[in-house]
C-alpha cells in the first residue's frame, strides 16, 4: 500500500496532473485531500492501472475524500505559456477548487510555483508513492479521458476515444491527412518533419 502522507498531522492535498505529453486537448489536473487514518490498497498511479479499475477507484476516491476538485488548461492556453507552467497552473486551480484548505502540499513531479503561502513537496513518481497523489492522478487522468471521447465525436478522424490526443501513428497520420483542429497544441510538433515541441 502506498504511503499515506508526506507530513503528519496537517490536511494535505495530493497533486497530479494528465496529458501533459500530448498533442490535443486540455491538460488535466486534480488535487485531493484524504482522510488522516486512510487506507486504500487499490490506489496507484493511474498509468499502472486499467481503465476499469481507475473509473471505479474515481468512484471510491470522490466518496471517501475529504475534498476533491479537477480543473484544467486550454490548448490556447498552452500554446500561449507553455506545458509546464499550464500543468502547474491547472493543479493550482484544482487548489482552489477544494471545499477544505490544505495545510500541506504534495505535488508528483519535481516543479512548483509558490501557492497562498502554503508548504509544499515536489515528489518524483509521487504518484507511486503517496495515496492521495496517485488519488489525484486517478481523477485528472479519467476526467481528461471523458474529454477526449467527447472531442473525439465532433473531430472523429483523430481516433481521440483511443489515443487520448496522445502522439500515437494512427492520430499523427490524421493530423497529416486533414491538418489541425482548434485543440491542437500548435507550439508542439505535430508531425515529426515540420513544427518544433517548446524547449522545457
Amino acid at each position: 500500500m502506498l504511503k499515506a502522507f508526506h507530513t503528519q498531522g496537517v490536511l494535505e492535498a495530493g497533486c497530479d496532473e494528465a496529458g501533459r505529453g500530448c498533442l490535443a486537448g486540455p491538460v488535466f489536473a486534480a488535487a485531493v485531500i484524504l482522510p488522516r487514518d486512510y487506507e486504500n490498497s487499490l490506489l496507484n498511479d493511474s498509468k499502472q492501472l486499467s481503465a476499469a479499475k481507475r473509473y471505479a477507484l474515481r468512484e471510491v476516491v470522490q466518496r471517501d475524500a475529504l475534498a476533491w476538485a479537477v480543473a484544467e488548461c486550454s490548448p490556447a492556453e498552452i500554446d500561449q505559456m507553455n506545458i509546464l507552467r499550464c500543468s502547474i497552473l491547472a493543479m493550482q486551480r484544482a487548489l482552489d477548487q477544494l471545499a477544505v484548505r490544505p495545510q500541506h502540499i504534495i505535488v508528483d513531479g519535481n516543479r512548483w510555483s509558490p501557492y497562498q503561502e502554503i508548504p509544499a513537496h515536489t515528489i518524483v513518481k509521487g504518484d507511486a508513492t503517496y495515496m492521495s497523489i496517485a488519488a489525484a492522478s486517478v481523477l485528472a487522468k479519467t476526467y481528461r479521458d471523458d474529454r477526449m471521447c467527447a472531442l473525439a465525436k465532433e473531430y472523429p478522424e483523430y481516433g481521440w476515444e483511443r489515443n487520448f490526443g496522445y502522439p500515437a501513428k494512427a492520430h499523427r497520420e490524421a493530423i497529416r491527412l486533414y491538418g489541425p483542429t482548434p485543440y491542437h497544441r500548435m507550439t508542439f510538433r505535430l508531425l515529426p518533419d515540420t513544427q518544433l515541441t517548446l524547449d522545457l
